[in-house]
C-alpha cells in the first residue's frame, strides 16, 4: 500500500517514521509546506487553500490513503478536502479528547495545541461531546511549533509548562500538534510516571488497516 503523509512542517517526519515501523510493508510518502509553516496562527481560509496545494503530490501519486498529520489542518480543512476530493481516503489527526476523558482519574486533562486548533469548531465539538464532565486545561503553547521548526526546541518551556499542569492535578496530557511529537520525551520526563501522554500514531495505523482491509 502507498500512504501519503502531509504536515505543515517537521512534525510529519515523526508521524511518517512511526507509521513505517507499524506498517513495514507500506510505501510512506511525506510532503510538507515549510514555506508557510506554522499553520497554527493562520486564518481558516488560508489553511484550507494551502493544504489543498501542498497535498497535490500525494494526489498525483494516487496514494491509497492520505494522512493529514497536522491537527490544525485536520480541524480546519479536512471537511473541505473530503468534499473537494471525494474519492480519496483522508485520515485526520485531531486532539485525543475522547481517549483522554476515558482514562483520566482526576477528571483534569491538558491539551497542548496551537491557537487555531483550540479555536476550531471541530476541537470545541470534541470537548462538548467527550469532555462535558472533564476540566480541560489549555496552556499557552503558541510559540512552540515555530521554535521546533526552526531547530530551537531546547528553548521550548516544557518543564515550566508541565510543572504548572501537575500543580493543577492533570493526569493526562494530549499532544495536539505533531510538532510536539519531536519533544515528546521531554514532556514524558517532565510529567513523570503518574501522567499519561497521548499522541495518535498507533490509532492512525489501525485506522489505515481498517480502511484498506
Amino acid at each position: 500500500m502507498r500512504i501519503g503523509v502531509f504536515d505543515s512542517g517537521v512534525g510529519g517526519k515523526a508521524v511518517a517514521g512511526k507509521l513505517q515501523e507499524l506498517l513495514p510493508d507500506a510505501e510512506i510518502i511525506s510532503v510538507d509546506d515549510y514555506a508557510h509553516v506554522p499553520y497554527g496562527d493562520r486564518i481558516p481560509e488560508d489553511i484550507i487553500e494551502l493544504t489543498k496545494i501542498a497535498i497535490q503530490p500525494l494526489l498525483d501519486t494516487e496514494c491509497d490513503a492520505i494522512i493529514i498529520a497536522c491537527n490544525t489542518a485536520t480541524t480546519v480543512a479536512i471537511s473541505a478536502l473530503r468534499a473537494t476530493f471525494p474519492s480519496v481516503n483522508f485520515i485526520g489527526i485531531e486532539p485525543m479528547i475522547k481517549p483522554a476523558a476515558a482514562i483520566t482519574k482526576s477528571k483534569i486533562i491538558a491539551v497542548l495545541a496551537t491557537p487555531r486548533t483550540l479555536q476550531s469548531d471541530r476541537y470545541n465539538e470534541l470537548k462538548q461531546t467527550w469532555a462535558k464532565d472533564i476540566t480541560v486545561i489549555e496552556p499557552d503553547c503558541s510559540g512552540w511549533a515555530k521554535l521546533i521548526e526552526d531547530g530551537s526546541s531546547s528553548r521550548v518551556q516544557v518543564e515550566a509548562t508541565i510543572a504548572g499542569l501537575l500543580q493543577e492535578n492533570v493526569d493526562v496530557i494530549v499532544l495536539g500538534c505533531t510538532h510536539y511529537h519531536m519533544i515528546k520525551e521531554r514532556i514524558v520526563d517532565a510529567a513523570g510516571d503518574s501522567v499519561t501522554v497521548l499522541e495518535p500514531t498507533d490509532a492512525i495505523a489501525n485506522r489505515i488497516k481498517y480502511l484498506l482491509a
